[in-house]
């Protein structure tokens, strides 16, 4: 039986089999948009300056990046998926950066296998890990700039319960129970629960309360994009 750990903020300690990273709002999100809207590949960045998305730029990616919520200069995108979903990205490369979420993904790489969640492919991201389990999985939330952040942990709490009531996993952590028990308060009507969380009045402050909305939505892709070699790919789970 697989147990689950939950990382609310920090490093990873060790090297976990599995690591489920967390930006709700919206790195995670916004990348299996990507996907869904028929993106190939995305390639996180640790550098959003104008120099590294001009190098991709000419090598033919479409570039994305994302500072504080809102689109940096030089970038053909910013972080929102409602806006990669009205797009036609079939077949296209992202060159993606992010204030929070790129950076927990590229610090998940010592993990054996990384894969990325919201509630947009919560259904996916349980038939994955239910077909083929691990022994230890850690739910690593981004947070916001290495604080806890409220919706990573509420994400978090619904993934964690799904998988004990699959029977395959159980739990004796202190963080995943939390979450759990933060998930049961807020699930009945999630949205109204997170007008407490800063990220998400930050984001309400520019605009953006639709991309809010759409990354609570559960099941709107079955896409689970994973880190491999240093990219992300996607992997379909129906």
């Amino acid at each position: 039986m697989g147990t689950i750990e939950t990382l609310l903020t920090g490093p990873l300690d060790g090297i976990p089999s599995t690591v489920v990273v967390i930006d709700i709002l919206r790195a995670t999100t916004s990348i299996c948009a990507a996907f869904e809207a028929g993106a190939e590949e995305i390639v996180p960045l640790s550098d959003r300056d104008e120099a590294t998305l001009k190098r991709y730029r000419d090598r033919g990616y479409l570039t994305a990046a994302e500072w504080l919520g809102e689109k940096i200069g030089g970038a053909e995108c910013g972080n929102s998926p409602t806006e990669y979903m009205a797009m036609d990205l079939n077949g296209k490369r992202i060159a993606y950066s992010s204030t929070n979420g790129i950076g927990c993904i590229l610090g998940s790489a010592s993990a054996r296998r990384v894969i990325l969640g919201g509630f947009c492919n919560i259904s996916a991201l349980v038939k994955l890990l239910s077909d083929q389990p691990t022994d230890d999985l850690t739910l690593r939330c981004s947070g916001w700039r290495g604080s806890v952040s409220l919706e990573d942990t509420l994400f978090a709490g619904a993934l964690a319960k799904r998988l004990i009531d699959t029977g395959l996993y159980t739990t004796d952590d202190d963080a995943t129970n939390m979450a759990i028990t933060l998930w049961e308060a807020a699930k009945d009507d999630s949205y109204g629960y997170l007008q407490r969380a800063s990220h998400v009045q930050r984001l309400q402050k520019i605009g953006t309360d639709k991309d809010i909305r759409f990354a609570l939505k559960e099941d709107t892709t079955s896409k689970v994009p994973i880190l491999a070699d240093g990219n992300i790919l996607k992997a379909i789970c129906k």
